[in-house]
């Protein structure tokens, strides 16, 4: 059984900052603005360029399915590609935050989620009078099959661990494994930085798709048969460093810290929302259980 985890205080930015970007498959500019929030809000994104403005909550039940990232939903209001910041966030420790955004996509940077954590830095984070409540998990929950799946264990340290592995079989890319206590230390350090990345033939569809016409090597790791083209990697490893990113990201959909080791073998964001989907239903199940 997992030991309770000490308290540590809720956490939002001591002031505003703004990032401008533009989304990979838009295009479109987007103006981000990351806001101080109360207790309790949690992550809330609003489309401050739709009148009324509106707000989208961003939580497992708000997911929906998209393509190679994540999307949120409420109304008529979408966000998507949130999981870089979402990842910034949560992997400083960030419980609280309104993020006012003037389009739909997020805006891709360089493809990691560095600029965020730069913006959030500036901003500074501050501790709030109100505890968090961690999702602490108790016994291993697993989604997927038997190629790809996730699984969320009881933690092994005070915090989130993640054990992923990477698979693109002979390539470039090839097969890639990283295990992480994901800190702010470690966060910043070891995974911040590393890229989205992509093959060139999957680049070339969306292009006649009509997605991505503005993506350049400058935007993401583009991968030929022979390595990346037009730009060198930031560790031989980055490709899983990323997809530990993302699935920080996507973890954070629990609306709280989760306290896990979490094994991946393959998965994407549709497996890990479906973890989270999971473990969020549980949970609420034993409370239920505890109350009745």
């Amino acid at each position: 059984m997992p030991r309770t985890p000490p308290e540590r205080p809720q956490r939002t930015l001591r002031t505003a900052a703004i990032v401008h970007g533009r989304g990979y498959w838009s295009g479109r500019e987007n103006r981000v603005e990351l806001h101080p929030a109360a207790v309790g809000t949690g992550v809330v994104f609003v489309r401050g360029d739709l009148d009324p403005p509106s707000s989208v909550p961003a939580v497992v039940g708000a997911v929906v399915e998209a393509r190679n990232r994540t999307r949120i939903v409420r109304g008529s209001a979408s966000v998507h590609l949130i999981e870089h910041v979402m990842s910034a966030l949560a992997g400083l420790g960030v419980d609280n935050c309104t993020i006012v955004v003037s389009a739909e996509e997020m805006p891709g940077m360089d493809g990691s989620s560095r600029d965020f954590v730069a913006a959030i830095e500036r901003a500074g984070i501050v501790g709030q009078e109100a505890a968090v409540v961690p999702l602490t998990v108790r016994e291993t929950v697993r989604v997927g099959d038997a190629a790809c799946w996730i699984e969320a264990s009881p933690p092994r340290f005070t915090g989130l661990s993640i054990d992923y592995v990477l698979d693109y079989g002979p390539g470039p890319i090839g097969r890639q494994q990283l295990d992480i206590d994901v800190t702010p230390d470690t966060y910043r350090a070891e995974l911040c930085d590393a890229r989205t990345f992509i093959s060139l033939d999957d680049a070339a569809r969306l292009r006649e798709a009509g997605l991505g016409a503005t993506v350049s090597p400058r935007d993401l790791v583009i991968f030929d048969a022979d390595g990346p083209v037009g730009t060198v990697l930031r560790w031989p490893d980055e490709c899983v460093r990323h997809k530990v990113l993302d699935a920080v990201g996507d973890l954070a959909l629990a609306g709280r810290p989760l306290h896990a080791h979490v094994r991946a073998h393959r998965s994407g964001h549709a497996l890990n929302a479906g973890l989270v989907r999971e473990l969020v239903a549980r949970d609420a199940t034993r409370w239920l259980g505890r109350t009745a």
